[in-house]
């Protein structure tokens, strides 16, 4: 599978963690998310777990970090399909070393894009952008 395409599914387990409990998460909705996807590889599956759990442990920073820079968008307010694709995109630009920053950027506003309102590819690269902005300059 492409990273393109591991980054999506990724982002649709993320999606699901919003409307379930890391309990249910862990027992009940990664396995039936796997079982559904046809001739999905062990070394996917393995990385897409990983990666999600990853990012699962980093979300109260990562809310911290988009509090901190979106003005009069506070998580809580935000369309759930552009907070998510804003989650993995952070957690790629601050923690993944092998995703360059413009990769995770790109992938995060195509997503919004796919998945979101009309607005969600403008949104989700303007907050990206402020900061992949405040990163430079630290």
């Amino acid at each position: 599978m492409r990273r393109s395409e591991l980054r999506e599914h990724i982002f649709k387990l993320l999606f699901i963690r919003e409307f379930n409990t890391d309990e249910e998460m862990e027992a009940q909705q990664l396995p039936l998310y796997f079982e559904g996807l046809e001739e999905l590889q062990d070394k996917d599956q393995q990385y897409m777990k990983d990666k999600f759990e990853k990012i699962a442990a980093h979300i109260e920073e990562i809310d911290a970090l988009l509090n901190d820079t979106s003005k009069g968008w506070k998580t809580k307010r935000m369309n759930r399909v552009d907070l998510t694709a804003l989650r993995l995109a952070v957690y790629e630009m601050k923690y993944d070393e092998d995703v360059p920053v413009g990769v995770a950027i790109n992938e995060a506003i195509e997503i919004a894009k796919m998945f979101g309102g009309e607005d969600s590819g403008s949104f989700v690269n303007g907050i990206l952008g402020k900061i992949a902005g405040k990163e430079e300059k630290e």
